[in-house]
């Protein structure tokens, strides 16, 4: 509605509606703006209770992510405070738990929406697990679905099942709603084992190899992505050439899509009335024993990866040495 003083929406006060989002955007910030409030109760219910990351792009800048809610920020928002180790120091997190404060941040020019996979209110157990598929640069998204395929035969093989949708960049997220009380510890290790069966079912197509030299080519399932990690919302735009969407797939329609034709111009009205990502994510599952114990015995690839490279230096190291 236009209201005293210009454009409102929600309540908020709306700036510089009809600048270019960003370079190759083909959109503005009205786009951006018009596009999240037609889905904002599907988005919302992605957002809602869950310490939120978002990536902003500033006319003339380069985009970066804001964790750290800023203190111009409306106080109607609700937030969350959490110790980050890494940067010692408390991040005060938003919960963007309505369409007032989805609204805001788009009027921020915040284009891409990142929950973790914890809620807020308890940071110790996780509710879904998440394989994202990673093609090399420059694959086809074939490939993508070829190992999400893989992924899907791995958790059907261990009785569970999940979601996918396309991640609005080149690849595919796969989700798997687990039951109430799963450790994150436990998360992890079902992800890595799961991630490993499907790299057993053919291994010329997919990898877990963490370090981007050894995939030869191949695509890559992420198993990391856990817990207090997050990832783009399913709906959320992303900040690529055309601003496509992470967009709900069927299982059935993978090798008919191109990921790139869902965009902020089009995904709204191909959704209609409808929440296909809720309507796609089956009931909360318990992860079976086996899975976990193979789990709890793959190392993590991050802490690998990093052994795996102070030993190289220290052969580097030697060799220059002798």
């Amino acid at each position: 509605m236009v209201a005293q003083g210009g454009e409102h929406r929600a309540g908020v006060a709306l700036t510089h509606l009809d600048q270019p989002l960003f370079d190759g955007a083909e959109a503005t910030k009205r786009d951006l703006i018009d596009y999240l409030d037609a889905i904002a109760d599907r988005i919302v219910g992605e957002l809602r209770d869950r310490p939120l990351s978002v990536i902003r792009v500033r006319p003339g800048q380069q985009p970066f992510m804001q964790k750290n809610l800023p203190d111009y920020a409306p106080d109607w928002i609700r937030t969350t405070s959490v110790w980050a180790t890494a940067s010692r120091r408390n991040v005060r997190y938003a919960l963007c738990d309505d369409r007032r404060t989805l609204v805001w941040f788009a009027n921020q020019r915040s284009v891409e929406y990142h929950p973790t996979l914890v809620r807020a209110d308890d940071w110790q157990h996780a509710t879904h697990l998440v394989l994202d598929i990673d093609p090399p640069e420059g694959g086809p998204f074939a490939s993508a679905v070829s190992a999400a395929l893989l992924v899907r035969q791995a958790l059907a093989d261990a009785g569970l099942a999940g979601a996918v949708k396309t991640s609005g960049a080149k690849g595919l997220h796969i989700y798997v709603p687990v039951e109430r009380g799963t450790t994150i510890d436990d998360a992890a290790a079902a992800t890595r084992a799961l991630a490993a069966r499907a790299e057993r079912l053919d291994p010329a197509i997919a990898t877990t190899a963490f370090v981007k030299s050894e995939r030869g080519g191949k695509v890559f399932i992420d198993s990391t992505r856990v817990g207090g990690a997050s990832l783009a919302a399913a709906y959320s735009p992303r900040i690529r050439p055309g601003t496509p969407v992470s967009f709900p797939v069927d299982w059935r329609d993978l090798d008919r899509i191109d990921p790139q034709k869902f965009t902020i111009r089009n995904a709204a009205q191909l959704l209609g009335d409808g929440d296909p990502w809720a309507e796609a994510l089956p009931a909360p599952q318990q992860l079976p024993a086996e899975l976990l114990a193979e789990g709890h015995a793959i190392p993590v690839a991050r802490v690998q990866a990093m052994h795996e490279g102070k030993r190289r230096a220290r052969q580097q190291r030697a060799r220059e040495h002798e």
